[in-house]
């Protein structure tokens, strides 16, 4: 489960991280909408799968301390 908790949130949070990085790069270009989308909606859908890459490692760690005091 530790194993698919730490690819879970390296694969989010890698792909949050390109997400929120294009989004600020279109932004400041002066694009207001990518894809359809507005750039705002595509920032805040890089920062939630980062969020989800975080609680993934937290995951791991909390699991990890639970192991130890055991």
């Amino acid at each position: 489960m530790e194993a698919l908790l730490l690819a879970v949130g390296r694969l989010a949070g890698g792909l949050g991280v390109l997400v929120t990085l294009a989004a600020a790069f279109a932004r400041a270009l002066g694009n207001y909408w990518v894809a359809g989308y507005q750039t705002g909606t595509i920032l805040l859908g890089g920062m939630a799968l980062m969020l989800i890459g975080c609680l993934g490692f937290l995951a791991v760690i909390a699991s990890a301390q639970t192991a130890r005091r055991d």
